[in-house]
């Protein structure tokens, strides 16, 4: 390297290091400012971060064309913005269904006669229901497993559930992949909802689902209409991009080393406090993935409570001294936490071996009080994360907007469960991964 290459390359690294490290000190709450432009609504998911905060980072620290990585993307809100300002969006994620909300959330598409095809698609699914309602029952029983079909029986109505398998009969034969998964997203959005949806579940996509049978569930062909009609208006909002989006483990990263030009994700909360799989299963067992399936599934997930087959890592100082505090109020309660730091570890090694040094990495985290126990969830990352080779350049501090974080409880003064008191907070931590 000669000299002025050197100059070149520190003036780079400072620059980068006080761009995230002024980022990190500003306000990140984004109050008041709407997330449901371009794609972010196509479907509800549970604890969405608001896209002003991947943003923010993607302007400040990247270039058009430069290369995003979100190594746990949900339901995608980092790809679309990366998308939305002219970079090249990676992600991956275990769940099939994010995986198929955060492609789809991405299709670049001029579908001009789309109104046409779903009015005739549901108006065929329609005409299913009237003239073959036991065919279709018997599609269903021949369908899906014993499991399966008890999950369905218990939380869909048998009108709702012909419904269901007459507009999947007919999404399942359009030809186009690109338009299918559209159409099946569209289909998974309307029973996984903020409000209403087709089952007789409440609070569904706050991953707390309850069976109301006083609840009226709206006809599934009606919804289904509307849906695609309100996502098409998204569609035409997203720009072409290069994007790559596959099912992947955050931990076994399908990309060479030193390939990324900013990292922005949002790790699950330790210790399953939001069970993604508790509302997603409720599509994804339509969509021909097994109810037992889907369980071990659940189990395979960072910052699951399961402890079977697992292996627990080292832990730095300040992460073992809450362990060992933790492990005096609860012992398996601590293992399971410990089973979260261990993963995240993996991951966080993963996110070093693929960023490009000079390059930052962006964490927006929670934490949790566990037997009355804060486990310091930020602190923690941060000082694995230094252990991998990071350095820590700081831990931003926003306050949740609960009304559109989609969090699994809501502000209410007569509850004080351990849910509400650990879930008004969120942290930033900011990486940068030095020129070796």
């Amino acid at each position: 390297m000669t000299q002025l290459d050197f100059i070149v390359n520190t003036v780079m690294q400072s620059q980068n290091r006080q761009k995230l490290e002024a980022i990190l000190t500003s306000d990140l709450d984004f109050h008041g400012q709407s997330s449901v432009y371009a794609s972010h609504a196509f479907h509800a998911f549970p604890a969405k971060f608001p896209p002003q905060i991947p943003a923010i980072f993607i302007n400040a620290l990247t270039q058009k064309g430069d290369i995003v990585l979100d190594p746990m993307m949900g339901s995608g809100t980092t790809l679309l913005e990366a998308a939305l300002l002219d970079r090249n969006p990676v992600g991956f994620d275990i769940d099939p269904l994010a995986v198929l909300i955060a492609r789809t959330k991405l299709i670049h598409a001029n579908w001009m006669e789309l109104d046409q095809l779903v009015f005739a698609l549901a108006n065929r699914a329609q005409e299913r229901v009237l003239a073959q309602p036991d065919q279709l029952k018997d599609t269903i029983a021949a369908r899906y497993d014993e499991h399966s079909r008890a999950f369905i029986d218990y939380w869909f109505l048998p009108l709702t559930q012909i419904e269901l398998i007459a507009l999947l009969i007919e999404i399942e034969g359009v030809s186009d992949p690109i338009l299918c998964d559209f159409l099946k997203l569209c289909f998974s959005a309307i029973i996984i909802t903020k409000s209403g949806g087709v089952s007789v579940a409440r609070d569904l996509a706050h991953t707390r689902p309850h069976r109301d049978l006083t609840k009226q569930p709206r006809s599934a062909i009606t919804e289904f209409r509307k849906k695609v009609k309100q996502n098409l208006a998204g569609l035409s909002k997203i720009p072409p991009s290069q994007f790559e989006v596959s099912r992947a483990n955050a931990k076994q990263l399908p990309l060479p080393e030193s390939s990324i030009d900013l990292i922005v994700t949002s790790p699950p909360y330790a210790s399953n406090a939001i069970d993604y799989m508790r509302a997603n299963k409720f599509s994804l067992v339509w969509l021909g993935y097994p109810i037992d399936d889907l369980g071990e599934l659940r189990s395979a997930y960072v910052g699951s409570d399961s402890l079977t087959g697992i292996e627990l890592t080292i832990m730095p100082p300040l992460t073992q001294k809450i362990l060992d505090d933790l492990a005096q109020k609860d012992v398996k309660k601590s293992r399971v936490i410990h089973r979260y730091y261990s993963e995240m570890y993996q991951v966080l090694a993963e996110m070093y071996r693929v960023l490009r040094p000079d390059h930052c990495a962006v964490l927006v985290v929670g934490t949790s009080i566990i037997r009355d126990l804060d486990v310091q969830t930020q602190n923690c990352l941060g000082e694995i994360g230094q252990w991998v080779g990071f350095d820590l350049v700081g831990i931003g501090e926003r306050q949740l907007d609960r009304d559109k974080r989609m969090m699994p409880a809501r502000w209410n003064a007569a509850t004080k469960t351990q849910i509400e008191q650990r879930m008004h907070q969120e942290y930033v931590i900011g990486f940068y991964k030095r020129e070796v």
